[in-house]
């Protein structure tokens, strides 16, 4: 039988893998910045930092990503022709200023040629599909940090402008499958083509017509809350592996529904949910770990409540085997993230 949680404090924030501070943090030193205090002030210990396995809160790595933009003065973190800090504010200002998605494009592109230092939009609209690609190639990237930012930039943006998830049908990038790849599906909803001639995403063409819902006063909530809906906002629930985290995060606060009553709401059979969650490259199981990893993590970086007590509300028996699973989760005992954030 899995864990059967009870109700707790305010709800996980979820976890980043460590490549991702690891990746940002090259690109400050390659700069010249010191990144230690970054870590330190982040509320990261070296420890953990030093652990591959490890995971942060996606609150942690926004304070690491705003601060390395401050240091950088650069929306882009250096890696090309200087994007000082506002610069993507004024281009959204064009943007929510548009009567639909199609004339939001359009302005993208034209702000794309003019604003110096924002990498060159193109758009290809077809019957079917309209493909964004993005000009990466002068980019200083080798760690491809930047290239998967204003990738992501790019299609949230989109979305956030006409109110409505886009889900992608394509995705391509001009490098091969990094160790991470895995990840990839949790921030774009959908595997890429790795070793891709291009940097592009494609997505229904039905959507140009939609209407652009959002103003000013929106876009000034948006830029700032940024970049937590990079780290913090999932696939716009398009994989079936998000629609099924979805159903068990309520299991946070009481019973984990089971696979047959989680295939029953999504209105396919126990065979074959376990079908489409493995060619995911997940299951259940896995997705009720993560869960409780994340809200793990969460409650011993805010160090909102003792290991036993959390190893209680998480429905374990014993505090022993809730740091047997932790450490199988993290690659650290539970005492390496207490009370750090």
């Amino acid at each position: 039988m899995p864990p059967r949680p009870v109700p707790g404090p305010a709800g996980p924030d979820p976890t980043v893998p460590i490549h991702f501070a690891h990746r940002l943090l090259l690109i400050g030193q390659r700069r010249g910045i010191d990144v230690r205090p970054v870590l330190r002030d982040a509320g990261i210990p070296a420890d953990v930092a030093a652990n591959p396995r490890a995971r942060i809160t996606a609150q942690q790595m926004v304070r690491v990503t705003r601060e390395l933009w401050r240091l950088t003065d650069d929306e882009l973190f250096g890696s090309g022709p200087p994007v000082p800090r506002g610069t993507f504010q004024m281009l959204g200002l064009t943007l929510v200023h548009a009567p639909d998605l199609r004339s939001a494009l359009e302005r993208l592109v034209n702000g794309s040629r003019v604003v110096a230092g924002v990498p060159r939009v193109t758009v290809e609209y077809g019957r079917s599909l309209t493909v964004l690609e993005i000009d990466t190639g002068g980019l200083d990237d080798p760690e491809r940090l930047v290239t998967e930012w204003t990738v992501a930039l790019g299609h949230r943006l989109l979305g956030w402008l006409v109110g409505s998830r886009i889900v992608l049908r394509s995705l391509e990038l001009p490098y091969p499958a990094p160790p991470h790849a895995a990840d990839y599906v949790s921030i774009y909803g959908r595997p890429p083509v790795f070793a891709a001639p291009r940097t592009a995403f494609a997505f229904d063409s039905g959507l140009l017509d939609a209407p652009v819902v959002r103003g000013e006063a929106d876009l000034t909530d948006y830029i700032g809350r940024a970049p937590a809906d990079f780290y913090a906002v999932r696939d716009y629930g398009s994989t079936t592996a998000d629609r099924v985290r979805s159903i068990l995060e309520h299991g946070l606060g009481g019973a984990w529904p089971t696979a047959a009553e989680i295939a029953a709401r999504l209105a396919v059979s126990p065979q074959h949910l376990r079908r489409l969650l493995h060619d995911e490259g997940t299951s259940v199981t896995r997705i009720r770990e993560e869960i409780l990893r994340d809200a793990a993590v969460t409650s011993l970086v805010r160090g909102e409540e003792g290991i036993d007590e959390l190893a209680a509300r998480l429905g374990f028996s014993e505090a022993s085997a809730f740091r047997r699973a932790f450490r199988r989760w993290t690659g650290s005992p539970p005492g390496a993230y207490r009370g750090t954030g």
